[in-house]
């Protein structure tokens, strides 16, 4: 597949952004966790190669954008050479939430800035109340301690909403105390609940419901990364490498889906 084919075919279902898993430990539980991370969850990470591997994998097969998520990646040492390496090469998002972003470590991120490189925080209320009720108390005004280091820091910073039964009739709030802090519609993305991980409750997905997102974890590719570490019906291939591979099987299986009833999917992410 050449350099810029998933870029120049328009018509082409694949969604041509990757999310690496770097780690499943974190330092919180949230009650809707799709990765059933918590400080007690085994780490479970790709490792410094693997990723600079998944990196220039992904760059030649032209994707667009690279995430990396968890569990909380800033609890990994390696984690800035892991964005040092890739925001050069892709335009790179790592989600976090924000609590740890002070210190050594808002030091050595502010090392690794680059101008492809965007901090996506997980903020899911516009006050402790709406926010806390599903993260955990006292997180609220930790992470929005932690956004505004990251814009003291001047950072690109994108904010992350799930909508869950605590703050689904204050979103208006949250976008208002959103704007209040100097950040713009367009970097705010609102998700609906998935029943999957940890959530007992929430909308129901699937491989057949969800527009593909590729996704690495160090069980292998996934579909997408609301697949739950507990359920492989999402698995693509338990082998990463080679990632063209991977990118066959899923285009291969949309266009078989595509020969029988039309499916609209949904992106969640």
């Amino acid at each position: 597949m050449g350099q810029d084919q998933g870029m120049d075919d328009a018509a082409d279902p694949f969604s041509w952004k990757l999310w690496v898993y770097t780690n499943f430990d974190c330092n919180l539980r949230c009650a809707y966790c799709v990765a059933e991370s918590s400080p007690r969850a085994p780490r479970r990470e790709l490792g410094l190669p693997v990723v600079r591997r998944i990196v220039d994998e992904t760059a030649a097969l032209g994707f667009h954008e690279l995430f990396f998520t968890g569990g909380e990646p800033f609890l990994l040492d390696d984690i800035y050479d892991m964005l040092a390496y890739a925001a050069p090469r892709l335009k790179t998002t790592v989600l976090t939430n924000g609590m740890l972003l002070r210190g050594p470590r808002l030091e050595r991120l502010r090392a690794v800035a680059h101008p492809n490189l965007t901090v996506q925080v997980s903020l899911d209320g516009g006050c402790a109340e709406h926010h806390d009720a599903w993260r955990g108390a006292g997180t609220w005004i930790k992470t929005v301690r932690g956004i505004r280091a990251l814009q003291d820091a001047g950072f690109h910073v994108r904010l992350g909403t799930t909508a869950t039964p605590a703050n689904s009739a204050h979103l208006e709030q949250l976008r208002q105390f959103r704007r209040s802090m100097g950040i713009a519609d367009e970097d705010h993305f609102v998700r609906p609940l998935a029943r999957r991980g940890f959530a007992t409750e929430g909308a129901e997905v699937s491989v057949e419901t969800l527009a593909p997102e590729m996704t690495v974890t160090v069980d292998g590719v996934f579909w997408h990364p609301l697949a739950s570490p507990s359920s492989a019906d999402m698995l693509v291939s338990r082998e990463i490498f080679p990632l063209s591979a991977a990118v066959t099987c899923i285009q291969e299986q949309l266009a078989h889906a595509a020969q029988g009833q039309p499916t609209e999917r949904a992106s969640f992410t």
